[in-house]
């Protein structure tokens, strides 16, 4: 149900609409110091992620914080998933994600 958006807590979006949204864009005040290129790469960074996560049966990601307010310059964006405790305390979670991912977690 949820493969193609991310929640907030008030509302389902999906990454193009994040992205053609006033979080990436700015406020309509032609605010100088809005950095929209660093709240892009934010959204694909969490696209990233959220797709990995998808992959390996979480479908509840939530995403808010500072990147949801009216600051110009977010450091990241806070957000949490819901998904099985005995997947995350056993290290299966990890493991799958670490499976599809270069990286690792």
């Amino acid at each position: 149900m949820f493969d193609n958006c991310v929640k907030s807590i008030y509302y389902e979006v999906t990454f193009d609409e994040l992205r053609a949204s006033i979080l990436a864009s700015g406020p309509h005040d032609g605010r100088a110091s809005w950095d929209a290129a660093r709240r892009l790469r934010l959204i694909d960074d969490l696209e990233i992620l959220s797709r990995q996560l998808w992959q390996v049966g979480v479908h509840e990601i939530f995403a808010d914080g500072s990147f949801a307010e009216d600051k110009d310059h977010p450091n990241d964006i806070d957000g949490y998933f819901e998904f099985s405790l005995d997947a995350i305390r056993t290290g299966e979670l990890a493991r799958e994600l670490n499976r599809i991912d270069l990286f690792k977690v």
